[in-house]
């Protein structure tokens, strides 16, 4: 299979599991309230453990500077998160707004951006792509489900809110991957381990500061034993691979 159709099955993967989330918070809303927390720590193990012990390593390989980018992609994405929410609450000032359409608007860049990342770690290697793409594509599930949630609770109906939540939190992200795709492919091997620390500060940051702090809101008994698997899971796939 060439980089290329492995990259666009898995964002296209992220796609349909997205608007699976959304499916079904849209049809079984009580089981999605419930169930999403285990999903949202399950993918936050997996997204910081593979980050820590697999991606951020390569990136130090090959990129004398990657500590300094891995820094950067953490803080460019908090810094947008923050901007849209600023930016946006002070010009329009409604609470309708701020609880719905606000977040999503940082959903659809960081799932924008998802998109990218997908670009990046397959560029290094099919094995480095496989790894991000099994947290990234396990938070896409929580992701649609909040996403429709938000909407739904800024006073968009239902069948309104389902259809923006796809083309915000699904479609961009095999829409960044297309785009970022033909680009990434042309650059050389330290500027991509560059991205790769990027990739990773961004990973570190959905994992850290944007899905374990929503698990932390909703405590359920099991999360821990989610999170605690997600880890487990992560670890043995890099250490059988032995890369």
């Amino acid at each position: 299979m060439s980089i290329l159709a492995a990259v666009i099955i898995a964002s296209f993967l992220a796609c349909v599991v997205t608007t699976i989330g959304i499916y079904v918070i849209g049809k079984h809303e009580e089981w999605g309230r419930r169930n999403t927390v285990y999903f949202m720590s399950f993918a936050a193990g997996v997204l910081i453990t593979v980050s820590f012990i697999h991606i951020v390593p390569k990136s130090f390989t090959m990129n004398e500077q990657a500590p300094i980018f891995l820094l950067a992609g953490f803080m460019t994405l908090y810094f947008i998160n923050r901007l849209i929410k600023v930016l946006v609450c002070h010009e329009y000032g409604t609470p309708d707004l701020s609880i719905g359409i606000i977040p999503t608007l940082g959903i659809s860049l960081h799932s924008f951006l998802d998109g990218i990342i997908y670009s990046v770690t397959f560029k290094v290697n099919v094995f480095t792509g496989v790894l991000a793409a099994i947290g990234m594509v396990l938070h896409e599930f929580p992701e649609g489900i909040v996403t429709f949630l938000l909407l739904e609770k800024g006073g968009i109906p239902k069948k309104r809110a389902s259809t923006s939540a796809f083309f915000a939190a699904a479609l961009t992200t095999p829409l960044g991957t297309l785009i970022s795709f033909p680009f990434v492919d042309r650059i050389e091997q330290e500027a991509l381990g560059a991205l790769l620390a990027l990739s990773a500060g961004a990973l570190i940051y959905v994992g850290a500061s944007h899905l374990l702090p929503a698990v932390e809101k909703e405590p359920k008994r099991f999360s821990f034993i989610s999170l605690a698997i997600g880890i487990f899971v992560a670890v043995f796939v890099v250490l059988s691979k032995g890369e």
